[in-house]
């Protein structure tokens, strides 16, 4: 009887394992959803009450809006150029691992599509993205 019970333990770990890693990630990816509505609705608030308060309370509230769009703007350019490194730089790795594990054969050359990716994001970024 006791024999039974440590294969169905056993088989038990990883299904709970898995439900409970993809209940943490729903509600992680539902809680920072919610903090991000929340400082929108917020912010939206705060910048209504003062453009409601006077004229020049409306032109720096409409400078200060243009301030975080640009800054939005500038760390998403900044994150898809790190993204675009780090891809080429896996590209270059893929192809220089898989050419010291096989000479023969050019299966190198798989570590262009990671290689060419990476190059697609720093192309959009510095030649086609729209600037400030």
């Amino acid at each position: 009887m006791e024999h039974d019970l440590v294969p169905m333990a056993a088989m038990l770990v990883p299904i709970v394992g898995s439900v409970a890693l993809f209940s943490f990630l729903a509600v992680a990816s539902w809680s920072d959803a919610r903090r991000r509505e929340r400082e929108a609705y917020y912010t939206s608030e705060t910048m209504k009450k003062i453009a409601e308060t006077s004229g020049e309370g409306a032109k720096s509230a409409m400078e200060l809006l243009h301030a975080q769009e640009k800054g939005a703007v500038k760390r998403r350019r900044e994150g898809i150029k790190l993204g675009g490194l780090v891809t080429t730089a896996v590209g270059i790795g893929i192809m220089v691992f898989l050419r010291a594990l096989n000479h023969d054969e050019p299966v190198y050359l798989a570590g262009i599509i990671p290689l060419l990716v990476g190059f697609a994001l720093l192309a959009y970024v510095y030649m086609l993205a729209p600037n400030e």
